[in-house]
């Protein structure tokens, strides 16, 4: 059975059993244009998005309204979907032709929905698309056609405390900290209840956003397991020391940096995220942020794994309103201010050179791992990918089993999620 016919299945099996729980007040892509007209005459344009903190909210409206004032031909507004059922909304919304006009979703999610033909080829919008970032905009593309824009980008980088590397003589990590530098500042700064490193390694995708990195650098890739057995080495090796936290296992990336704010790590691997919560609750810890640790000297700058959202355009007859949307959105400054509010970096080159990043010396080095970050997959199987994926790297960390099996072992799993896509 052909990929796009289980698609089409699948959303509607899953609807005879949901569709109570769709959302209600969205219009269907099949509506007349009559219906898609506001009160005041203008063509509607409804955004889906999960935005649920207050500066979240203010950002969304704040861009919409912007949109709003800037031209008379259209009026967006959003609904906020839970993140918890955004995808299953989405899955349900195909099947009984209830759907937005553009959808903002988690980046790695894309693929899945344009390979289930969610999103409209949008690739004559008047977009410079090579003035973004590669990784954040291979995940919106398919077959060299683009189905939107990304709409904000992250990813992790190492954190250290600075006070302790002054304590232990050391000097601060950089971006020709090698893995053998990087294993000996952690085996030095490991004492006293205090782990040299840590980072989320949890059996989720939220543990693969983590660990895939050292898989990467280590020159592998996803699909790729075996070409990146040192990063499982260097992972058991570390954890059975102590120098590693044997807790990661268990930990998600607040976890992580609950104990780098605590003092019971010296390093961690997190996010820009993060940064607020630490100026909120620790302001007077004195910590800094570099790239991550490269393989070795001769090797090129360690790959981080991208987070983020995309921007994606509903298929439909008329995705007029969508786009003008999106090339709205893709202006500079509007970027720029919209991504001041959200706490993430624009996944525009040109936007993400502004001065509230670059002169920063914290945020410019999340700037500079972006430049060597990737998209996870993507791939319309990641879900299953990522499960593989994250119980190799819990079986190495828990020593369940050596690197070489762990290694053997996902690659089959991972071959056998690539041979499904066939």
């Amino acid at each position: 059975m052909k990929k796009k016919a289980v698609s089409v299945l699948l959303c509607l099996t899953l609807a005879a059993g949901m569709l109570a729980g769709c959302g209600g007040g969205n219009k269907s892509s099949s509506s007349s244009s009559d219906s898609k007209k506001t009160a005041g005459g203008k063509e509607e344009v409804v955004i889906w998005d999960y935005f649920e903190t207050d500066a979240q909210k203010e950002m969304i409206q704040d861009i919409i309204d912007g949109f709003n004032d800037s031209q008379d031909k259209y009026e967006a507004s959003h609904v906020y979907v839970p993140f918890s059922d955004y995808e299953k909304q989405l899955t349900l919304g195909m099947a009984s032709g209830e759907l937005p006009d553009m959808v903002i979703l988690d980046g790695c999610s894309m693929a899945s929905f344009i390979e289930m033909d969610l999103f409209g080829d949008v690739s004559d919008a008047n977009i410079a698309w090579d003035e973004y970032l590669e990784g954040p905009m291979q995940s919106t593309m398919k077959d060299g056609k683009h189905y939107g824009i990304p709409f904000a980008t992250n990813c992790t980088a190492l954190f250290y405390n600075k006070d302790l590397f002054d304590a232990a003589g050391l000097e601060y990590p950089n971006a020709d900290t090698t893995w053998d530098d990087f294993r000996e500042m952690a085996k030095t700064l490991t004492k006293d209840g205090v782990a040299g490193f840590g980072n989320a390694a949890t059996g989720t995708d939220e543990g693969t956003f983590q660990c895939l990195q050292w898989l990467y650098t280590a020159g592998g890739d996803y699909q790729n397991i075996k070409g990146g057995i040192d990063a499982y080495n260097l992972m058991q090796e570390m954890v059975a020391e102590g120098i590693w936290s044997k807790d990661c296992v268990n930990w998600t990336q607040s976890d992580v940096n609950n104990n780098f704010v605590a003092g019971n790590l010296a390093m961690q691997q997190n996010g820009p995220w993060q940064i607020p919560g630490i100026e909120k609750d620790a302001p007077d810890l004195n910590y800094g942020v570099t790239v991550l640790p490269k393989k070795s000297a001769d090797s090129d700058q360690a790959t981080s794994i991208l987070g983020g959202e995309n921007m994606g355009v509903v298929k439909q007859d008329d995705m007029g309103g969508a786009i003008a949307f999106m090339e709205y959105y893709n202006q500079t400054d509007v970027m720029v201010t919209a991504m001041k509010q959200y706490g993430s970096f624009p996944p525009k080159t040109e936007a993400a050179q502004d001065s509230y990043w670059t002169d920063d010396p914290i945020q410019k080095e999340f700037i500079q791992q972006l430049q060597t970050s990737i998209p996870r997959g993507p791939s319309a199987s990641w879900p299953k990918y990522s499960d593989a994926i994250q119980t190799g790297f819990q079986e190495v960390m828990t020593s369940a089993k050596t690197p070489e099996k762990a290694a053997e072992d996902t690659q089959a799993a991972v071959d056998a999620v690539k041979a499904s896509e066939q």
